[in-house]
């Protein structure tokens, strides 16, 4: 379509659009700031979540269309959603003392927010997301009805809508506060990264690092999607900043396309699971659970790493498998010269974690502050931080990205509204429990997991775990289990959506890059995953691997899960076919789940458990290399294999 066919409404809606999507970012940022403070403003925190909320709403109808290209119908209906949404934020503080009074006047722009608010979901976030926040909804207008158990208690209408609209345990609530401020703040974090060459200097960080190495690709894509996927606050946005380095890479050197794209599928989706940052969940499990950032840290430091050393382990014994080698060191970017000219983007990761830890920051301000930073580094370091163009498109960047964000955050409002409202939440809690106290612990987490990856599928990192921890989390502690490893066992899983077909987005982002087969990447990357599958049973059922133990209960808990890693991960690769191969593959599966589960049947404080991950050690320095040592003939890599 030539620029001359565009209609005016095209026009206009393309103009209010490209206004807006920086405008959210610039509007928590001054938030953040205490600008309303600085200024003589008295803006209650509702007021200003309602704004983020109808700015949101108006986005979601601008950025998907009825059409090819919004125009009239989709400026009308993003007005209204504002128009909505800021009615209430221009009220609150009146309404604050007059709650008694459920008039039209506030109850019908109610209705037209909430109904805008779930069709921008349902356009931008897809329909399982809608319709989650659509039956708490109806539930809490109808439940009355309902028999048995499933009775809820009844609530007039008006106060329904009121409740969703303005009340703090609505949409302008804790979950969209949280968003608003914290997830806000490392999302334009991670945004200035990759403008400023942030992101670019941790890839040739690990190039030169990993890059020589047999499997020296993928190795790198492990390395450099830690680094940065554990501050960016997207598996997907991780994917395209290091696999459209990393995923060539490893075709090139013999990684079939598809295993290319499971790799860097498996460790982006990692880079959420490791700290400091965890894409901002880390801060958002401190405030759910009222402990300090700290706790959150330690205790998700263990299962990160081991998530990482058996993805570490099956790229390397892929590599030994297939007979590949790293590449040239003449094409490869010395470690030395990649950090005396990039050393300065540390800077502000230093900065980050000593305003965090040591000052006690709020971490949506320390975000800024180091965002700030990120800025002057890249403007030392000659990078593209110099583009002041590329600055200014940070914020439609983080805009396009907290957009989804925040309307999953306003039906998660309306999901928690609900289940207050009604008791809907305390009855689930029963449901779940109920099936723990029928059938056991390990059904009821195997429910929940099912539960968690099915809600998790296609949503960012951050909302993944805010729907999920309103929903299961209070079941689990329910049962007695500790409450960090209650919120990291459904923070796992919801994650592991991106990897688990039909809907594994990060898994088909990768895919889409390598060109390879969607099912035959998504399959991959739930292999190369697996340990990602198991692990959270086993610090659900043995806190020791969260830190939660003596010293000794925890080197034994790790030495164990870390010994049947190395099982695990020397079976999920294979070697050769037939039988005997077969056979092998099954002992060595067998042997993993022996020994990894060890510390739940003998006890964390068993020398027998030790014992056994002594002999995998063992094992593995004499019999490992023999076993998986490549040779001439096995899967050498052909140009085919290339892609």
């Amino acid at each position: 379509m030539t620029t001359a066919a565009v209609s005016p409404g095209t026009r206009l809606a393309e103009g209010l659009r490209a206004l807006l999507l920086p405008a959210l970012p610039i509007l928590g940022i001054l938030w953040l700031m205490d600008a309303p403070f600085h200024l003589g403003l008295a803006v209650v925190t509702a007021a200003f979540l309602s704004v983020m909320a109808g700015v949101s709403t108006a986005l979601a109808f601008l950025i998907k269309p009825f059409g090819e290209r919004p125009g009239w119908i989709e400026i009308l209906l993003a007005l209204a959603g504002m128009a909505a949404w800021f009615w209430g934020a221009w009220n609150h503080a009146d309404w604050l003392v007059d709650f008694a009074n459920r008039g039209i006047g506030k109850w019908g722009p109610g209705v037209v927010g909430i109904v805008l608010l779930l069709e921008g979901v349902r356009r931008v976030c897809g329909l399982p997301v809608a319709l989650v926040a659509v039956v708490c909804l109806v539930y809490a207008f109808v439940g009355h009805n309902l028999p048995g158990n499933l009775e809820a208690p009844y609530t007039a209408p008006a106060r329904v809508v009121l409740y969703m609209y303005s009340d703090t345990n609505g949409v302008p609530g804790l979950v969209m506060g949280v968003a608003s401020t914290v997830v806000l703040g490392f999302v334009v974090m991670g945004a200035v990264m990759g403008a400023v060459g942030a992101s670019a200097f941790f890839t040739d960080a690990a190039l030169g690092l990993m890059g020589g190495r047999r499997g020296g690709p993928a190795k790198v894509a492990v390395v450099a999607s830690t680094l940065f996927g554990s501050i960016s606050g997207s598996t997907v946005g991780n994917v395209m900043t290091t696999g459209v380095v990393t995923i060539p890479l490893m075709k090139r050197t013999g990684f079939k396309p598809h295993v290319a794209a499971a790799i860097e599928a498996v460790a982006s989706n990692g880079g959420q699971l490791a700290p400091p940052v965890m894409g901002a969940t880390a801060f958002l499990i401190a405030e759910f659970l009222q402990v300090p950032y700290s706790e959150v840290v330690m205790a998700a430091a263990i299962p990160a790493a081991i998530y990482y050393l058996v993805l570490f382990l099956q790229v390397d014994l892929i590599a030994a498998r297939e007979g590949l080698h790293g590449l040239p060191k003449s094409e490869l970017p010395s470690i030395w010269r990649v950090l005396a000219r990039g050393w300065v983007y540390l800077v502000p990761i230093g900065l980050l974690i000593w305003l965090l830890f040591w000052q006690g920051y709020q971490p949506g301000k320390s975000a800024l502050y180091a965002a700030l930073g990120m800025i002057v580094a890249g403007v030392v370091a000659g990078g593209p931080g110099r583009d002041w163009r590329a600055l200014l498109r940070v914020f439609h960047e983080a805009g396009t990205t907290l957009v989804t964000l925040l309307l999953i955050c306003g039906a998660a409002g309306l999901v928690i509204g609900s289940l207050n409202l009604t008791g809907l939440g305390f009855l689930m809690t029963n449901a779940l429990s109920g099936v723990g106290e029928t059938f056991g612990i390990f059904p009821m987490l195997a429910v929940t997991a099912v539960i968690a990856i099915f809600l998790g599928m296609g949503m960012p990192t951050a909302a993944v775990y805010i729907v999920l921890s309103i929903i299961l989390a209070p079941a689990l502690t329910r049962m007695g289990m500790v409450p960090m490893a209650a919120h990291l066992f459904i923070f796992y899983f919801g994650l592991l959506s991106m990897l688990t077909p039909p809907v594994a987005v990060a898994s088909y982002t990768a895919g889409a890059l390598a060109n390879a087969g969607l099912w035959q990447t998504g399959l991959a990357g739930m292999r190369l995953g697996a340990g990602a599958f198991i692990l959270p049973f086993l610090f659900a059922l043995n806190p020791a691997l969260l830190g939660y133990g003596t010293l000794f209960e925890d080197a034994v808990a790790i030495t164990t899960v870390v010994a049947g890693s190395y099982l695990l991960a020397s079976a999920l690769v294979g070697i050769g076919s037939g039988a005997r191969a077969i056979g092998v593959q099954a002992a060595l599966v067998a042997a993993a789940g022996i020994v990894g589960t060890a510390t739940l049947w003998l006890g964390t404080t068993s020398p027998v458990a030790l014992a056994l991950a002594a002999a995998v050690a063992v094992f593995a320095w004499f019999g490992g290399p023999s076993l998986f040592r490549p040779t001439p003939a096995l899967h050498r890599p052909t140009q085919g294999d290339t892609g």
